[in-house]
């Protein structure tokens, strides 16, 4: 009853704000005018079309409002129009009462703002989907950003997660691809991701480990500003920070007016991505234009800054290794091993012709090579690729739903950059090092370090179990089956886990390529 309340309740909000004349007048048939005419009853929207999705979508909630700040970026598949208003969702969301605020920081943190800090703006600076920001002055002198946690979010999220369910069992019982694009599991990745945002202690443990990862004894701070936590003045509700100061990277005339060199900021946001996904196997997986900023302090102009720290990515080694293999083949143009990997990690049958595949992948890829930034759509290249993998029945991960999202935004932040940036230039020497210091004597170095603790407890035990296995040299017929059921068990585990950089792994390089003159941060 509750699902089918909501479901009302979206489509009445969708004809407050007239949606349905959005919808309809976008449709070719015959039929469709003549509907828009009936359900219009001759009345004209008064409000431009971007503005009223904006609102629908604010009005619908958090979930719908996440969905407008992925769209914002895709500059290639919405109208201008649509794109500029939907922008203001990103940090304009309309905020919640600043005494809601203030007695949310009392409840968490044991008193009122005005005890806790030196000075407490009551208007806040941002406000998103899921948290609104007042700046603030610690008691020592230090500047600080409060995130606070928006009012009855759980409730909100968990009723559309309801209907999301239900819809996605739907798609998976009546679409005929619905088993193979695994609609629930999908949503139950969307569900823990969105759950994660509502912790922001959790968010506050994410900033610090990106922190520590671009910290100045990794030589890579002069790439990119996190801010320092605050821990006691952290909760699960309001999250403290060290204020940053900057300009949305979406303002590139003002950067430009600072003299920021916009080639190398270019270049050193393909930079960090990559050392992002894999050196350390931990992403930022919100970075719509309202979370990164470039510093305007003299002392760090033309820095990235990173804010926003809910939603972030990792990768095991497994998916780091498959993921750089099948960048360096497509840079390569080598489809044949692209093919290869396919076959030997699990994501096709095995029984897959290679020849065959290798074709179909060059069909998609090559096409978009040598092509300026402006001509390649992602989306498109995706849709392509998802087509593809019909043939050779490849399932849908939604481990890598996440990574999807995550690209579908760089790229969007990349035609606003710098469309002649030259990502082959500057990923594939980036690339090519990551894996000799993998596959080369240093990397064996490393790997043996790591696992020295390991062994040191191993090593001992060895004289033993040789001995108890001499002394019982026949498990017997019921363990032997069930040593076999566990090695099959594991094997099957095995392929489940090379699969979760499946599909889109030639995705990935292809997003790469296409990116090559304009992805950035």
């Amino acid at each position: 009853m509750l699902i089918f309340l909501r479901l009302v309740h979206i489509l009445w909000v969708c004809l407050r704000y007239r949606l349905d004349e959005l919808v309809l007048s976008s449709l070719q048939h015959p039929w469709a005018h003549f509907l828009l005419r009936v359900v219009c009853l001759g009345r004209r929207p008064h409000r431009p079309r971007g503005e009223r999705l904006r609102l629908t979508l604010e009005t619908l909630g958090p979930i719908y409002v996440k969905f407008g700040q992925v769209l914002s970026t895709r500059r290639d598949l919405v109208p201008k129009d649509i794109a500029d208003e939907l922008a203001r969702l990103q940090d304009r969301v309309p905020p919640f009462p600043s005494d809601q605020a203030a007695a949310i920081i009392e409840e968490a943190l044991g008193a009122a703002p005005q005890m806790l800090f030196a000075q407490f703006d009551r208007d806040p600076v941002a406000s998103a989907s899921i948290a609104q920001v007042h700046f603030a002055v610690l008691h020592d002198g230090r500047e600080v950003a409060v995130k606070v946690l928006r009012p009855g979010m759980r409730e909100a999220i968990e009723r559309d997660l309801m209907l999301l369910r239900v819809l996605a069992g739907l798609v998976e019982r009546l679409v005929p691809d619905g088993r193979r694009l695994k609609p629930r599991e999908v949503v139950a990745e969307f569900d823990k991701y969105l759950h994660d945002e509502l912790d922001l202690l959790r968010e506050a443990s994410n900033c610090s480990q990106l922190r520590r990862n671009f910290g100045p004894d990794t030589g890579r701070a002069h790439l990119l500003e996190v801010p320092e936590v605050v821990w006691e003045y952290c909760s699960g509700q309001v999250f403290t920070m060290q204020r940053m100061h900057g300009v949305p990277i979406s303002h590139i005339p003002r950067l430009r007016e600072l003299g920021v060199d916009i080639p190398l900021l270019a270049r050193q946001g393909v930079e960090i991505f990559f050392m992002q996904v894999f050196t350390d196997g931990f992403f930022h997986a919100d970075m719509h234009p309202g979370n990164i900023f470039v510093s305007d302090d003299p002392r760090t102009l033309g820095r990235y800054i990173a804010l926003d720290f809910g939603i972030v990515g990792s990768l095991s080694e497994f998916d780091k290794n498959y993921l750089a293999q099948n960048f360096l083949a497509f840079f390569q143009r080598d489809y044949r091993r692209v093919a290869q990997l396919h076959i030997e990690s699990g994501w096709v049958p095995a029984t897959t012709r290679e020849e065959e595949l290798e074709g179909a992948v060059r069909a998609v890829c090559e096409p978009y090579f040598d092509r300026p930034l402006a001509e390649i759509s992602l989306g498109q290249v995706l849709l392509r690729l998802f087509q593809t993998s019909r043939r050779f029945n490849v399932e849908i991960q939604p481990q890598l739903v996440l990574l999807q999202k995550t690209l579908l935004n760089v790229e969007g932040m990349g035609r606003e950059l710098d469309p002649r940036l030259d990502l082959w230039q500057t990923a594939k020497p980036f690339l090519e090092r990551w894996m000799h210091r993998r596959v080369g004597l240093r990397g064996l170095r490393e790997r043996l370090d790591q696992e020295a603790g390991q062994w040191a407890q191993i090593l001992p035990q060895i004289p033993r179990l040789v001995y108890t296995r001499l002394n019982h040299p026949d498990p017997g017929p019921a363990m032997r089956a069930e040593l076999e059921r566990l090695r099959r068990a594991q094997e099957q585990s095995n392929r489940l886990v090379a699969v979760l950089c499946g599909i889109l792994a030639v995705g990935v390089g292809v997003a790469v390529w296409a990116l090559t003159r304009g992805l950035t941060f």
